[in-house]
């Protein structure tokens, strides 16, 4: 019995060791596929116009592309038929023209490409066209992700090599000028050379003397006198009235721009009076700074004012030449109290040193609160002592379909944890950055995404259970799951998860797993001098999409501008939850689409047992409480990003008449994650505007959003109108987000956060007088109405411009940031160069031949006899933007 027992285990042993251990043939097909070369081709963003029908396909909105991949074999042929590919695509796969191979969603924009019985494998020398339609359209190279691999039974997977770079256009073809509109009424201007010079004409380069003590972002009231004051001797700082740790701070400032302290320099002396202070100046960071011939002396309304004092004289500093300031005094407070920067982490994480730049950089332009969105579907990114399964599976992105040690590829990240896709803070890590914070006068906001966006959390949980129960420890496996076992809820979210993407929020163990994450977080901030005073719910986009207004149901009267799907099969979250079903029953929340406000309220009551006296989400995830005295915490703040041209000017206004408190986050405006410009070329989602650039996103008037139609255009570059209607109490604070599922290195986060964040800084900090108060009722119709001084506009922005151009991002070259620099506006004209760029004062190159460059002089006009290639050099020289061809 003994030996019949031992001779079973053996086999099934040797068994299991055959299933694991890949065999010698499906690594050499994995090997041979992944030498195979890659291309990707749009087709056409508008194919329901052209012969596709996108109704019958599901496609929201009747929307969909077509797309052919082609896959070159280089060497001898493959014929085996055990192998896929996987692919990350943003835009669902709809349809496969070829019946050799299918493709099938597993989750989120994770796909696999699999070969048919119709294959007959790969012949040697051969190029295999794969007809594709997905949904929507793409217009951008951003739209397309790296990183394809191949694997074949229990080989190691491997990345198909042309797709293991951060430049798509290594295998995908150029967006041709017609798919760059993505629909018939697209007017869009995409911005090539010659439109980029027209654009570009409305700013031109002020002389030096016309900047002279201005300071960034603009003072309430300053008054420049006569002469400078020379620093050529370094700086005597006096900065005890402010707290050790951002007396570092600001000495690290000065070093970094090359100001020595040094006891024989320039006296600067600082003190806090709040009895000094009056009216609209009397608010925290408020300041008075004095730059006289024999010293300068900061006068803070209370410590962050003394700090800003301090970076306003510092701001005046050239970065080059002799080290000279205006004289000049000012009187200066900020305009919102909130003033604030969002960074998601989640989606792909980004290091601590990015982190402590972008700290550096919201100090400098005074921006004083540091939202930090730490977890969501694709990872979760924060050490919580006594749960390592969130950063031992949550944090980690791999090839491995049961999710047993990672989660499954997404984003372009492909089957390795090599990579942005993967990483996480640890407790240490956290502490130091917000310590890093607070002596830079910056609150540190937490965002822990629930109860949609929550997949990370959810896996990791399961894999938690999972092992408890596996040690015989039922009770403890039960008490932070997140995912009810009874749910078979067939639901979609916004990025194609399936109901594991959504925490559920009927069960009494995901409230223990909120409090145990609070309690976590805040003890950090108890150890790290910032006492947590803002928890951030998340809360947005609990839905299912399929049930939005894109589609209709198969038996239904056909509408031909929307998708054809069995609504039958659609539920919404959590509703077929056994412990939802009872909830709601019982009248604990009122509908299962009322689910995500209840929970938020049941989640603020644990927000106030630690003592945190707000609570802050995205706005939908609080749609459904009736206003923000339902919540237990005596403060609840809002991410308001709703589009104005979609109804956001007046929206708002509701949301400010249920007692919230209203931080601007609007995604046409403030999403740092949207293209800087109409072109292919240019990375990032434009669901909600095909450009944010600093020009628009200068001219934004956050406090009379109806105005904003006379300035700027919608998504598809048309005109809109906007009113309000019920009263405006002014908005809390402004937020520029810099959301990741596009941006997958630090580098390209820094591209798209700088400089567009100085441009934020000023509209959080300065009213400009072009600025109309806010009146209900009127109305602003694009192209139409006058209500705004455009003149007074184009100039503010002139001297803005100037100031960037000329001395900040000067700045940047010191700080280490990756920062945009403005691609040239240029063309010829009889057969000379003419160009120009957004940022007056940074220098514009030319070649002949792409490879040798010359800075181009205004007052030159080189002849060209041929297409000569322009881009702009960075101040220190070290980097440059990217090149484009202008033709003859």
């Amino acid at each position: 019995m003994k030996t019949r027992f031992l001779r079973t285990t053996l086999a099934a042993s040797v068994a299991s060791l055959m299933l694991a251990a890949p065999s010698q043939a499906s690594q050499q097909t994995v090997d041979e596929i992944s030498r195979f070369t890659l291309n990707y081709q749009i087709n056409d963003n508008q194919a329901n116009g052209h012969g596709i029908d996108c109704r019958a396909l599901g496609a929201d909105w009747a929307s969909c592309n077509s797309v052919t991949l082609t896959l070159t074999n280089p060497g001898a042929a493959v014929n085996a038929r055990d192998w896929a590919i996987y692919f990350s695509s943003i835009r669902p796969v709809l349809q496969v023209n070829d019946p050799r191979f299918t493709v099938t969603r597993l989750t989120g924009d994770l796909h696999r490409l699999a070969p048919t019985a119709a294959f007959q494998g790969f012949s040697a020398n051969s190029r295999t066209a794969i007809p594709l339609v997905l949904e929507y359209w793409q217009v951008a190279n951003s739209d397309i992700m790296p990183r394809w691999y191949v694997t074949a039974g229990g080989a190691e997977p491997k990345i198909i090599s042309n797709t293991d770079t951060e430049d798509v256009a290594q295998f995908m073809a150029e967006i041709t000028p017609a798919n760059l509109k993505r629909a018939p009424d697209d007017n869009n201007i995409a911005m090539t050379p010659t439109t980029r010079f027209v654009k570009n004409r409305d700013v031109t380069l002020l002389p030096a003397s016309a900047l002279r003590g201005q300071i960034m972002p603009t003072p309430l009231q300053v008054k420049v006198h006569p002469n400078d004051v020379v620093l050529d001797k370094g700086l005597k700082a006096d900065l005890t009235a402010l707290p050790v740790a951002s007396q570092q701070a600001v000495r690290a400032r000065m070093a970094l721009l090359g100001l020595p302290e040094q006891p024989g320099g320039y006296p600067l002396t600082t003190r806090i009076d709040h009895t000094a202070f009056s009216g609209t100046l009397a608010v925290n960071g408020a300041y008075r700074l004095t730059i006289g011939e024999r010293g300068a002396e900061v006068v803070g309304y209370d410590h962050s004012g003394v700090f800003y004092g301090v970076q306003s004289m510092l701001s005046l500093l050239p970065v080059k030449g002799e080290k000279r300031i205006a004289r000049l005094t000012a009187e200066d407070a900020p305009r919102f109290l909130y003033r604030g920067m969002h960074m998601d982490v989640g989606r792909n994480f980004h290091s601590k040193a990015a982190v402590l730049r972008l700290l550096d950089e919201m100090a400098a332009y005074k921006l004083n609160t540091f939202q930090f969105h730490l977890s969501d579907d694709e990872g979760w990114r924060l050490e919580i002592p006594g749960l390592p399964e969130l950063t031992e599976i949550g944090s980690k992105r791999c090839h491995d379909l049961a999710e047993t040690r990672c989660l499954l590829p997404q984003l372009g990240s492909g089957p390795f944890s090599n990579n942005n896709g993967s990483g996480y803070f640890s407790r240490a890590d956290y502490i130091e950055i917000v310590k890093y914070a607070q002596a830079r006068q910056i609150t540190v906001i937490p965002e822990i995404d629930m109860p949609a966006h929550a997949r990370a959390a959810v896996v990791s949980m399961e894999a938690r259970y999972q092992r408890l129960q596996q040690a015989g420890k039922p009770e403890a496996a039960d008490e932070y799951r997140l995912l009810d076992p009874t749910d078979t809820s067939n639901t979609t979210s916004v990025q194609y998860y399936d109901r594991r993407s959504y925490l559920n929020p009927c069960m009494p163990s995901s409230l223990r797993f909120v409090d145990k994450v609070i309690g976590e977080i805040a003890a950090m901030h108890r150890e790290a001098g910032q006492p947590l005073t803002t928890w951030h719910f998340g809360g947005d986009e609990a839905k299912n999409i399929r049930l939005g207004p894109g589609y209709q149901d198969l038996n239904a009267p056909a509408d031909p501008t929307k998708g054809a799907i069995d609504l039958s099969k659609e539920d919404l979250p959590w509703s077929k939850s056994k412990a939802c079903q009872a909830l709601v029953k019982a009248g604990g929340a009122t509908a299962f689409d009322h689910l995500s406000s209840y929970f938020a309220v049941e989640v603020s009551k644990k927000v106030k047992a630690h003592g945190i006296d707000r609570m802050q989400a995205w706005q939908d995830g609080l749609k459904d409480a009736k206003d923000a005295r339902a919540f237990a915490t005596p403060r609840v703040g809002v991410n308001f990003w709703d589009t104005l041209y979609w109804g956001g000017a007046q929206s708002a206004g509701e949301w400010a008449a249920k007692g919230y408190e209203i931080t601007l986050s609007n995604p046409d405006y403030l999403y740092f994650d949207k293209p800087y410009e109409v072109s292919a070329r240019e990375p990032g989602y434009y669901w909600a505007t095909r450009f944010s650039d600093e020009a628009k996103i200068f001219s934004f008037a956050p406090d009379n959003l109806p105005q904003n139609a006379e300035t700027s255009v919608d998504r598809d570059g048309n005109a809109f109108t906007a009113r309000g209607d019920l009263p405006w109490p002014g908005a809390h604070g402004i937020s520029g987000q810099a959301w990741s599922e596009t941006i997958r290195t630090d580098s390209d986060l820094e591209y798209r956060i700088y400089p567009r964040l100085m441009v934020l800084a000023e509209r959080a900090w300065h009213r400009a007088g072009w600025e109309l108060p806010y009146q209900p009722g009127r109305e602003y119709q694009g192209g139409k109405t006058t209500f705004v001084d455009r003149a007074a506009l184009a100039a503010d922005w002139q001297r803005f411009a100037n100031l960037m151009g000329q001395r900040e991002i000067a700045r940047l070259d010191r700080q280490g940031v990756a920062y945009r620099l403005p691609v040239p506006g240029a063309r010829i004209v009889n057969g000379r160069l003419e160009a120009n760029v957004a940022l007056p004062g940074l220098t514009i190159q030319y070649s002949q031949d792409g490879v040798t460059w010359q800075n181009y002089q205004a007052e030159a006009k080189p002849n060209v006899e041929k297409g000569v290639w322009v881009r702009t050099l960075s101040p220190d020289g070290k980097r440059s933007s990217r090149s484009e061809q202008v033709s003859l």
